[in-house]
């Protein structure tokens, strides 16, 4: 993710990599209750539960294929990232197509304006285990190219320097100990080691330069790629307070390697990461809440002796998806099933408004 796709999806991306690095073992846990299950004598096995939600009446389609039967869960997703505030590969997209810098982030926070940040202002970083005080245009220059390719048009990397220099500026990642962490759980900090000429250049051409809505500096979160559409506040950030500058907007220039994907993960692969959270033998996952992108914001795993609520950032990590926009469908002897979602929200990308080719601001 250095250099050329950083995001930072905060605990979210540990989280992921850590329910991978147990899967393996998981697995063969629940191998082994599989096969003490299928010993068991048949008074001894307990019956499926006709009252659970994989069998409700909206779901018809589970009459003819379960988990019991299917062999694969089919994940048919978009974007990469949390998906909150401005898409880089967005940002390339409109940079390609003409807009400037201000006319990007005007875009992807919405209502705010460009600010001046304090002179002589201090980011106290924590590098490793130390704490080092750099000015912010100093900082700024160790960021760009640790977060967006520095081949990328001016504008793009313009628009990096601002989101960077203010993200920085209104972070407290440490209380009052520091502000921000050198890595992903806030941006990736490289040093002198990530400074390039172009990147400088829009370093320096954006000086000082910070986001601001309302006259206040606005946090602003940015990630790799957005599908199409990136998300609001409150429904990638569970719990979080809806801000009037990270709502959703369309995203039509957005067009990255992960603009959309699509992964199958076997039974025994889904259930092993699912671990603690499948009551029985998993049958399925059914999407309760989307959010406008349409993002996962919860959702039920569903389980021969029940189902599970969990959220949509946590079912990312442990299915190691790319995002929380995805879809289900179980594939089985007699095709594919699209799994019940009870959003309304269809699968089709979401039509992006008009825009202008050119934008000068």
């Amino acid at each position: 993710m250095l250099l050329t796709r950083s995001t930072y999806h905060r605990f979210y991306a540990l989280l992921r990599r850590a329910s991978i690095a147990v899967s393996v073992l998981a697995l063969l846990v629940s191998l082994a209750c599989t096969a003490t299950a299928l010993s068991a004598p048949a008074w001894a096995q307990v019956p499926i539960d006709r009252g659970q939600a994989h069998e409700r009446a909206r779901a018809p389609m589970h009459a003819h294929v379960s988990g019991a039967s299917a062999s694969q869960l089919l994940i048919d997703g978009a974007g990469d990232g949390h998906g909150v505030g401005m898409s880089q590969d967005g940002a390339l997209g409109y940079a390609e197509h003409g807009w400037s810098y201000t006319a990007i982030l005007s875009h992807y926070y919405t209502g705010t304006a460009i600010g001046q940040a304090p002179a002589n202002t201090v980011i106290k970083v924590l590098v490793g285990s130390k704490v080092r005080d750099l000015a912010l245009e100093s900082y700024v220059r160790g960021v760009v190219s640790a977060e967006m390719s520095a081949s990328w048009p001016l504008a793009a990397l313009e628009a990096q320097a601002v989101a960077s220099r203010t993200y920085a500026l209104t972070s407290d990642a440490g209380g009052a100990k520091f502000d921000v962490y050198s890595d992903d759980r806030s941006q990736v900090y490289l040093g002198r080691a990530a400074e390039t000429s172009r990147t400088n250049t829009a370093v320096a051409a954006t000086a000082g330069q910070i986001v601001t809505y309302d006259g206040r500096p606005a946090t602003t979160y940015f990630f790799a790629g957005s599908g199409g559409q990136t998300e609001s506040v409150q429904n990638a950030f569970l719990g979080s307070t809806p801000e009037p500058w990270l709502i959703s907007v369309s995203d039509p220039y957005e067009s990255g390697p992960l603009h959309h994907w699509t992964t199958t993960l076997s039974f025994n692969s889904a259930t092993a990461r699912l671990s603690g959270l499948v009551k029985g033998s998993l049958r399925g996952i059914e999407v309760l809440k989307r959010g406008a992108s349409p993002r996962i914001v919860s959702a039920e795993v569903l389980g021969s002796r029940g189902s599970t609520v969990v959220s949509g950032p946590e079912l990312e990590a442990r299915l190691g998806l790319y995002s929380t926009w995805a879809y289900f469908s179980l594939e089985s002897p007699t095709g594919l099933h699209p799994e019940p979602d009870a959003s309304g929200q269809s699968s089709a990308a979401p039509q992006p408004t008009a825009q202008p080719a050119k934008v000068d601001g």
